[in-house]
């Protein structure tokens, strides 16, 4: 049998506090979502001012992460670059940029994903947050 790292609650709170400051830092209203390996949300922050909509995007977007164990930029690139098909994917509906894997020893043990600001401004600030652990 192969033993399996897992997220614990003290982790999900370092990395949700560190993906505030870093938004906060630069001014950015967003939602910040954290899920387990199985895309199974964890944690859920919408910041003042940010999109209503943005507490739908950003569970999507970690959801997609955890179960691809890949940015969700990668699959927004797939779609782009002519592989449409990929939208018909059960259950992936987060295929925009701003969800990353979190990645320990090698295993996806979640994901983060932020939404509100630029795509790739979603993606630093789940970057920051996994930087906490």
């Amino acid at each position: 049998m192969k033993q399996q790292l897992q997220l614990e609650f003290a982790d999900v709170k370092r990395i949700a506090a560190a993906a505030e400051a870093h938004a906060q830092s630069k001014g950015w209203a967003v939602t910040i979502a954290i899920v387990d390996a199985g895309g199974h949300l964890l944690s859920l922050q919408r910041l003042d001012g940010a999109s209503p909509s943005s507490a739908l995007f950003a569970p999507a977007k970690a959801h997609t992460a955890a179960l691809g164990r890949r940015e969700s930029k990668v699959y927004e690139d797939m779609i782009n670059g002519g592989r449409q098909s990929f939208l018909s994917v059960p259950g992936m509906h987060g295929l925009l940029e701003g969800g990353v894997p979190i990645l320990v020893d090698g295993q996806c043990v979640g994901a983060v994903g932020v939404s509100g600001v630029k795509s790739s401004e979603d993606a630093e600030i789940a970057k920051a947050g996994i930087a906490a652990l």
